[in-house]
């Protein structure tokens, strides 16, 4: 009988301790849309939307959203300007966020856009680089995980519209790479668009810019290009003063 007392305590005590390991596992690796994990805290990573109010955020003509929260995603379809802009500028970061888009959506992240003022009659998109955003199945200049009319993602790997997807961007000096669900998709050196209009391969862009040349600091957008699409967890871990460790994913270019 003592032994057998024994075995079942000790058995229901394994069985507790594991329940409670897992659930710090899970509280390390996994958190609520719009909140950060106990290790992103800890790491120094910052929310930038917490899924119910505008804080930080801003129409790219500095005014309020006209549209409101829709499930604790950001629309930025009508919200009454180019595109929903966070207030704070940036120079090199490490971005991750979640997006779904609306069938025929045509979006984008922007990012290093160093100017909210109209230049020549363009767009503020032309202050900026995009990270572009569409309902295609393509691999071209325009496709989802394009660096926008400059460089080709290596593929399409979003996912149909209507379903959640995770896109990661990391800017440190001229090197761009993007992430989307999980698979690299992008490396790009802006050091090699040194010509306006012109790629590195000598084909054409529309871009009046030599890209090498363009500012480091700037806002981070979420484009309204005519249809609805929705970002949340917006997540961002500042890198402009952290040098990469030798051999991590980030000076492997």
């Amino acid at each position: 009988m003592r032994v057998s007392i024994v075995k079942c305590f000790n058995s229901h005590s394994v069985r507790s301790l594991l329940v409670v390991l897992l659930l710090v596992a899970c509280d390390k690796a996994w958190a609520a849309d719009n909140q950060l994990t106990a290790v992103e805290r800890g790491t120094g990573w910052q929310l930038l939307f917490d899924g119910k109010t505008f804080d930080g955020w801003m129409t790219s003509d500095g005014k309020p959203s006209r549209r409101p929260i829709e499930h604790s995603a950001i629309n930025p379809h009508r919200a009454g300007a180019y595109m929903m802009v966070h207030k704070q500028t940036w120079t090199d970061f490490h971005l991750k966020l979640d997006f779904k888009i609306a069938p025929g959506c045509n979006s984008g992240v922007f990012f290093r856009t160093w100017t909210l003022k109209k230049i020549g009659g363009q767009d503020v998109g032309f202050n900026g680089l995009e990270i572009a955003i569409d309902d295609t199945t393509t691999a071209g200049f325009h496709d989802t995980g394009a660096l926008y009319d400059l460089v080709k993602p290596s593929r399409n790997a979003m996912k149909p519209a209507g379903s959640w997807n995770h896109m990661e961007l990391i800017c440190r000096g001229q090197l761009i790479q993007v992430d989307l669900n999980g698979v690299r998709v992008l490396k790009a050196n802006l050091d090699q668009f040194d010509k306006k209009h012109k790629r590195p391969d000598g084909t054409q862009h529309k871009f009046p810019f030599a890209y090498k040349d363009h500012p480091h600091r700037g806002y981070i957008g979420l484009q309204d290009h005519g249809t609805d699409c929705w970002y949340k967890n917006i997540k961002l871990l500042d890198l402009s003063k952290r040098r990469p460790k030798a051999g991590s994913r980030a000076t492997q270019q």
